[in-house]
């Protein structure tokens, strides 16, 4: 992985082999990235996203492997447990028995089979909170505020 950060825009090139989330949790690792947008780019080997199923408040996980496009990379940055946290979803097209499938939802993992570029855009330190209502966490835009 290799990355050029110029004020608040962060360029990423994901190698062969190479996970996608785990190479943008560690490039805001580094440059204490705990805010920002990003999208992305390329052609992974494997691929699993999940569907989140609220009555069972869990995910079910969707799996592909092969030629996989990435065609949609779409997710954001927050800081959370005092660690850069990612939320991202993707979306990747692929052909299984000469039909074009697509597989998309919430990104679980993704590695690289050629290369993934991805765009990275900081913003200010979005914080989480625990939201009763949904079971979930989601950005705390006013600290001090619940709602």
């Amino acid at each position: 992985m290799q990355y050029r950060r110029s004020g608040n825009q962060v360029l990423i090139r994901v190698d062969r082999d190479e996970e996608i989330l785990e190479s943008i949790r560690a490039v805001c690792a580094s440059e204490k990235i705990y805010g920002a947008s990003f999208t992305g780019i390329g052609a992974c080997g494997k691929a699993i996203v999940s569907s989140y199923i609220p009555e069972a408040n869990d995910f079910t996980n969707h799996e592909a492997s092969g030629l996989l496009e990435l065609i949609s990379l779409n997710g954001n940055i927050s800081l959370e447990n005092d660690a850069p946290f990612e939320h991202t979803h993707a979306l990747f097209s692929y052909l299984e028995n000469g039909a074009q499938k697509v597989l998309a939802g919430h990104l679980k993992c993704a590695v690289v089979s050629y290369t993934a570029e991805i765009f990275l855009t900081v913003s200010d330190t979005i914080n989480k909170v625990f939201d009763p209502a949904t079971g979930i966490t989601v950005w705390n835009l006013f600290p001090g505020c619940r709602s």
